[in-house]
């Protein structure tokens, strides 16, 4: 069962879930070198998660974000905010 945004978002929501997707995306590419799962990135997780209708592509990138293998860090964190955003696009928050 798909959530749908219920309202129109106001300004300080829109900026929450943009800042948010940038700190998943700088994530996303410091993964490859490191492990992400920084409070930050925690933070951001939890603030998109009353607007994705399905919560998977949180709690895989949380998981993914903290292994220990980069090649497979660094996989998991890019299907998964790939995941985020397509779940953005179904309630109409992205392009």
């Amino acid at each position: 069962m798909s959530r749908r945004i219920a309202k129109p978002l106001n300004r300080n929501e829109i900026v929450i879930i943009e800042l948010a997707l940038a700190i998943l995306e700088q994530a996303r590419d410091r993964a490859n070198k490191m492990r992400v799962d920084t409070i930050e990135v925690r933070l951001a997780l939890r603030c998109l998660r009353p607007y994705l209708p399905e919560q998977w592509p949180l709690h895989s990138f949380w998981q993914g974000c903290s292994g220990d293998n980069e090649l497979g860090r660094s996989a998991s964190c890019t299907a998964s905010y790939n995941g985020i955003v397509v779940q953005l696009q179904k309630v109409g928050l992205v392009p």
